[in-house]
């Protein structure tokens, strides 16, 4: 299910202006280009608005309360738990793109609001194991259309999480859904559903894709070289680390190994952040007094300026070179992909080791989809044990996470 279908029941029609605290602050500090919560086309299930809280928050809200969202501290970023404990999980990777999302919607005058909820959903999907976990479900549902950690996103949000209510899914607006949605057609992936007809998303959805690009390269270098997965002089003739480096040339007298990497990794995130703000401004600075829907029309972008993105895709392959193929993590990502294909056969022969709800959802979605979803939830800890307990020591015991 997507943000294209089904009945919506509108924000706007039902605000009591005398009592909604957030539409006035949003009229009073948002630019006319933004998404105003009052526009929002609203939930597939009928709320009555909250006083204090706007729909956006209430999203936010929704996602981080979710066992979904909890669950992402148990699942790898790149770097495995037996590498130590300094390294960003999925958790902390979606805590720092908030953070840099946040600070681009108070700067360009955006829903902070909708960022926040669009940013701490983004990752919500990725099954254990990082890449390879994906990467081998992928390979096991080729003949179901693949697996995808932005689609199963909107699984979990719509289907598998449940709240205090009648219905499943956590009722998310239109908007926040739509911009999941986008994230699934933006990177073709297959079987996809339009969340609309415009080419562009609303620059908020746009901002947070650009957050987390920038959060992911600037701490992959933080943790490769706390790891000693690489050295600093062999970041020095990258273009990017050369800029960051000039940028914060008054901070960085005779520092030590340590301090050069704090650093950097900060420099790598302001240099990077204060260019998409300066490129955004000049891009938005004609489109005064225009609402999203026409700035949409207009497909208007933000993004980095061609320097910076071309200095950024350097330091990109590198770090895929250097880092993402460095032979330890692919000793990790290639047991890990046996292990999450020998479950997935291992469970779609025995479905009754799936739990209850999972036999309901298999009904609704197919068994092989719903093996998938069933292992692209569970943490890294998770499939550890429920490998160990259905392949190594046969244990036929059907255990939800």
């Amino acid at each position: 299910m997507s943000a294209s279908t089904g009945n919506w029941n509108p924000v706007h029609r039902e605000i009591p202006v005398h009592v909604c605290d957030w539409a006035r602050r949003e009229e009073l500090l948002l630019a006319s280009y933004a998404m105003f919560s009052k526009d929002s086309r609203g939930r597939r299930h009928h709320e009555t608005l909250h006083p204090y809280r706007g729909p956006f928050q209430r999203d936010r809200d929704r996602v981080l309360h979710s066992s979904a969202f909890r669950r992402l501290s148990g699942k790898m970023q790149v770097f495995t738990g037996d590498m130590g404990d300094y390294h960003r999980t999925r958790l902390t990777h979606t805590q720092e793109v908030a953070t840099i999302a946040r600070t681009l919607g108070r700067v360009l005058r955006l829903n902070e609001d909708l960022m926040e909820a669009l940013a701490l959903l983004h990752d919500i999907g990725h099954p254990p194991y990082g890449h390879s976990g994906e990467d081998a479900l992928n390979e096991c549902l080729q003949g179901h259309g693949g697996f995808s950690h932005n689609r199963f996103a909107v699984v979990l949000v719509e289907q598998l999480e449940t709240r205090y209510t009648s219905y499943p899914g956590l009722n998310l607006t239109y908007e926040v859904l739509a911009g999941q949605t986008f994230r699934v057609t933006h990177s073709h992936e297959p079987d996809s559903s339009e969340a609309d007809q415009l080419p562009v998303p609303i620059l908020e959805v746009q901002l947070v894709d650009l957050a987390d690009s920038i959060a992911y390269n600037a701490h992959d270098v933080d943790d490769a070289l706390t790891l000693g997965l690489l050295q600093s002089s062999q970041l020095e003739s990258l273009d990017l680390v050369q800029r960051a480096i000039a940028w914060g040339q008054s901070n960085w007298q005779s520092p030590s190994a340590e301090a050069f990497r704090k650093r950097l990794v900060h420099s790598l995130i302001d240099v990077q952040v204060a260019d998409v703000v300066e490129t955004a401004r000049q891009r938005l600075d004609g489109l005064q007094g225009l609402d999203q829907a026409a700035v949409r029309q207009l497909e208007t972008t933000l993004e980095l300026s061609p320097t910076l993105a071309s200095e950024k895709e350097q330091l990109s392959q590198f770090l895929f070179d250097n880092v993402y193929r460095h032979p330890q993590l692919m000793n990790v990502r290639r047991r890990a992909a046996a292990r999450v294909k020998q479950l997935f056969d291992r469970l779609q022969a025995k479905p009754e080791l799936l739990p209850p709800r999972f036999h309901n959802h298999a009904q609704r979605v197919g068994l092989e989809p719903a093996v998938g979803h069933y292992l692209a939830g569970m943490t890294d800890r998770f499939c550890d044990a429920r490998y160990r307990a259905i392949v190594e020591l046969g244990d036929n015991q059907a255990v939800d996470w």
